[in-house]
């Protein structure tokens, strides 16, 4: 079994395999979570990166400006 991630040892912009790791999901309900529109996400082709503060802000319930 794969070590969960703390919010400490994540990299500023986050993959989608950083998420996965940090929530203990699945490979599939890690991509449906970044594609969900809850916090942002920068497309780069078929990349998805994540920043970290914003990935952060959503998990501890902090509200995006819109």
């Amino acid at each position: 079994m794969t070590k969960e991630l703390s919010s400490e040892d994540l990299p500023e912009v986050m993959d989608v395999k950083h998420i996965q790791k940090f929530l203990g999901l699945s490979h599939v309900t890690a991509y449906e979570l970044a594609n969900s529109n809850e916090f942002h996400v920068v497309r780069i082709g078929r990349r998805i990166k994540i920043p970290k503060q914003s990935f952060l802000e959503w998990f501890y319930g902090k509200k995006q400006d819109a």
